[in-house]
């Protein structure tokens, strides 16, 4: 995941030097987003039919080859978009099939655990991206900042070999690759699924959009303080999504799934609207509140994946994931385009009342998650 946030954490840079409108930015963002969800359909499908370290390998090596060319060719609008979707497939073929690799060898409530701790995980590696881009680009300049992150994904790929276990699993009897008509009829899996959705409208439209706010903080609020750069603190504050999630799902598994992530859908909603009036107050309690706000709209992450992975059909679990995450990543890619939409329409970058409706579209967005809970018929003592 090391080129995962390098355009994000560099996006006012880029929004400059090649003057992009809020909307352009909006599309190189959520253009990673719809190059997952285009191939993680196919490719996570695959691991029901294919070992999973072989999507895993070769989707790394594709995630390096885009920072890589990233760094080397891109030099405006349509460059970028072309590396950035590749880069989006690239991540395509490794987040799934590992999490596809994990849950086949555990069961039961350890399931769950394994499950919180490897989608928790997700948030160091969007954390670790954020911050190496920003400090290597300025140091040495944005091209460094893709040369390096093009490393990352080689490194995995040497694991994954060394690592994974290369058996085939059993497709399910009678079932033809890519059809998801019996994940589409597993009403139970197919309500965590749309939870999902709604979730990642509200978490990629925040992690696209993050460094951009913080800096036009700083604007209202300037510091000296190398400590409140605005992708040091966008990393900072993303690692509040590592114990937001493990936090989440035992709290899931306490309570009840579905009663949990009601309320803590709601709640994230709610913290969004908030979060969109902080311009102009001092950038350490903005990073405070940032930090909360990461939190909150982390803390249903875990527990929406272990009611997918605990009510798919085990020999259905890679295509039952692979329609998650499709119907995620599409949420995801659009996301960020209708932020940097509905900040242009509101009066552009400069001005507090259009930041507040952006992240008032992610709020309506993730408020939807609940009624998907109910459409399902789940119990609020489901776990």
């Amino acid at each position: 995941m090391a080129g995962f946030a390098t355009f994000p954490a560099l996006l006012p840079q880029f929004l400059a030097e090649w003057n992009l409108s809020n909307t352009e930015a909006g599309w190189i963002n959520g253009i990673f987003s719809a190059g997952y969800m285009a191939a993680v359909i196919v490719l996570a499908a695959f691991t029901d039919r294919m070992p999973a370290r072989n999507v895993y390998v070769a989707s790394c090596l594709l995630s390096a080859v885009a920072a890589f060319g990233f760094a080397l060719l891109a030099s405006g609008f349509w460059s970028a978009l072309a590396f950035r979707a590749l880069a989006g497939i690239g991540l395509a073929g490794t987040y799934v099939p590992g999490l596809k690799a994990l849950s086949d060898h555990v069961q039961g409530p350890f399931q769950s655990r394994a499950v919180a701790f490897y989608t928790s995980t997700f948030s160091v590696g969007a954390s670790l991206s954020l911050v190496a881009a920003g400090e290597i680009a300025h140091a040495a300049g944005w091209q460094a900042a893709f040369l390096v992150a093009g490393f990352g994904p080689l490194a995995a790929a040497g694991l994954a070999a060394a690592l994974l276990s290369g058996e085939r699993p059993r497709a399910a009897h009678g079932h033809q690759l890519l059809d998801f008509r019996p994940v589409l009829r597993n009403r139970p899996a197919m309500g965590y699924v749309v939870g999902y959705a709604c979730h990642m409208w509200e978490l990629f439209g925040v992690r696209n959009w993050l460094v951009a706010f913080l800096a036009y903080c700083a604007v209202l609020a300037p510091s000296d303080s190398a400590l409140w750069r605005p992708a040091t603190v966008a990393a900072v504050v993303s690692l509040a999504g590592l114990v937001a999630g493990i936090a989440g799902n035992e709290l899931a598994m306490r309570h009840g799934r579905a009663r949990f992530l009601t309320r803590a859908m709601l709640v994230a909603a709610a913290s969004s609207c908030l979060f969109g009036l902080v311009g102009g107050l001092p950038l350490p309690v903005v990073a405070a509140i940032a930090f909360v706000y990461c939190f909150l709209n982390s803390w249903d992450s875990a527990a929406l994946t272990a009611g997918v992975v605990a009510h798919a059909e085990p020999q259905l679990r890679g295509t039952t994931m692979a329609l998650q995450s499709g119907l995620g990543f599409l949420a995801a890619a659009a996301s960020p385009l209708v932020f940097g939409l509905v900040l242009d329409l509101a009066g552009g970058n400069r001005s507090g009342v259009a930041w507040a409706c952006a992240f008032a579209s992610l709020a309506a967005g993730v408020a939807l998650g609940p009624l998907a809970l109910r459409w399902a018929g789940l119990r609020a003592r489901d776990g």
